[in-house]
């Protein structure tokens, strides 16, 4: 049974091969739901050996800091592309920096390149959709900036997919709350947005179903309610059964976290995923925060209790 009601089987077993650079969290979730279509799919993985709990795709060692390469023989009948990859200390794309002439060479049909909606910057709490200009933050967000850029530049069939914080099985927190890590953390009108990984592979999955010409350049995927972390950490408590832990101030707490945390607190945005949800017809499986911690306090239980 197809489990994803949009998606046209038909259009994806057409995909010849399609590459995934980057076998992380995202990366391999999307690489069983394609392999479960009949899709041919090689993921990169950065070691010789992947470890045993992923997926039996293909693999592909890519390793650019140590300059372990695929070659053009490695990419031979790729006709899709999927980078995941985020940009390095340096600032650059791996894929782009390393292999941009062996993806030209390879001609594929279509390149999606997940980014970011810290391009945005901080809008004040106001919604930021395709169409709003970035104002990114210095350094990972104008570095991703300067990435879509250059991709753009490369003169492939490109389709850029910016993506808010990410959150699925392994990633919402029930873990935290459950072993007493969890922070609650409240500065006033501050919202986030955030995507289920489900939404990233099943909007992805949606576009590869659709004709090229209705494929946009740019799409935000985020669920239909941005809000507090407070709120969504209460609701993970409710689901649990567990107390809150006790309220911190942010003006009281952030000196003492760390950049990258801080930076998360310091940009305030609701993503607009209109064109997604009503543009190309996409229904997201999890609309909003609700949705997605119920099904995975339920799945992230099955799996440490197996």
């Amino acid at each position: 049974m197809n489990s994803w009601p949009t998606v046209k089987p038909d259009a994806l077993r057409s995909i010849g091969r399609l590459v995934i650079f980057g076998g992380g969290y995202t990366g391999t979730r999307l690489g069983r739901a394609l392999a479960a279509f009949g899709v041919p799919v090689t993921l990169t993985h950065r070691q010789a050996t992947p470890p045993p709990d992923l997926p039996p795709h293909h693999w592909l060692r890519f390793d650019s800091a140590s300059g372990v390469l695929p070659g053009a023989a490695d990419l031979t009948g790729m006709t899709h592309a999927l980078v995941t990859i985020p940009p390095n200390e340096q600032g650059l794309d791996p894929v782009l920096s390393t292999l941009l002439p062996l993806v030209r060479q390879a001609s594929p049909a279509w390149v999606g390149v997940l980014s970011t909606t810290g391009v945005y910057g901080d809008s004040g709490g106001r919604w930021v959709d395709e169409e709003s200009t970035p104002r990114p933050a210095p350094g990972r967000s104008q570095a991703r900036l300067r990435c879509e850029q250059s991709w753009r530049d490369g003169e492939l069939p490109l389709q850029i997919f910016r993506l808010p914080a990410i959150y699925g099985p392994g990633r919402s927190p029930f873990a935290a709350l459950l072993e007493g890590r969890a922070r609650l953390i409240h500065k006033p009108g501050q919202v986030f947005s955030r995507i289920h990984v489900d939404d990233i592979v099943g909007a992805i999955l949606h576009c590869l179903s659709l004709p090229a010409r209705e494929r946009p350049l740019l799409l935000n995927l985020a669920d239909a309610e941005p809000c507090p972390s407070s709120e969504t950490l209460g609701f993970a408590a409710h689901l649990l059964g567990r107390k809150l832990p006790p309220m911190e101030r942010f003006a009281d707490v952030a000196e003492h976290l760390g950049p990258m945390a801080r930076s998360f607190w310091l940009e305030n945005r609701r993503t607009d995923s209109r064109r997604l949800r009503d543009g190309l017809g996409y229904p997201l499986r999890h609309p909003s925060y609700r949705e997605g911690y119920r099904e995975g306090c339920r799945e992230d239980w099955v799996n440490a209790n197996p």
